[in-house]
């Protein structure tokens, strides 16, 4: 059986972006605008960025173990272990946070989709990559007239 390749549409791609833009945006603005000292800030910064890096890190290591590229198991296993970190820490940052749990919730949602949004944009990237390497080129057609 040999998938059929197909380039995402640009629903999917703008989807994508406006999850991670969104998601990544209202986060950073609700750290912004919190209340919280400066460390208590930073520390949830870190989370957003290190939470990304893993997300991206871990959808790469896994298409490229699905296209036969070589991915070693430790560094599999350091993004799956990377990724769940993020979260662990994120919600053991929240659960002892001094935070009203509609705040608690907003931190947690705007994190996950920015997850989701860093894979789906991660998998659209290697897509379309794939995509365009399997198309024709349109400047190497020669017109034999």
């Amino acid at each position: 059986m040999n998938p059929q390749l197909q380039r995402p549409t640009s629903a999917f791609i703008g989807t994508s972006w406006a999850a991670l833009f969104i998601g990544a945006v209202v986060y950073l603005i609700g750290l912004w605008n919190a209340t919280m000292p400066l460390n208590e800030k930073g520390y949830y910064f870190v989370l957003l960025m290190y939470g990304l890096f893993a997300a991206v890190s871990l959808q790469k290591s896994v298409r490229d173990r699905l296209e036969g590229i070589a991915v070693t198991s430790l560094y599999y296993g350091l993004c799956w272990l990377s990724l769940g970190m993020s979260i662990l820490l994120l919600a053991v940052g929240l659960w002892n946070a001094a935070l009203n749990a509609s705040e608690k919730g907003f931190y947690a949602m705007a994190f996950l989709l920015s997850l989701f949004g860093a894979i789906a944009v991660q998998k659209n990237v290697r897509d379309l990559a794939l995509f365009d390497a399997a198309a024709p080129n349109k400047h190497d057609v020669v017109n034999e007239d």
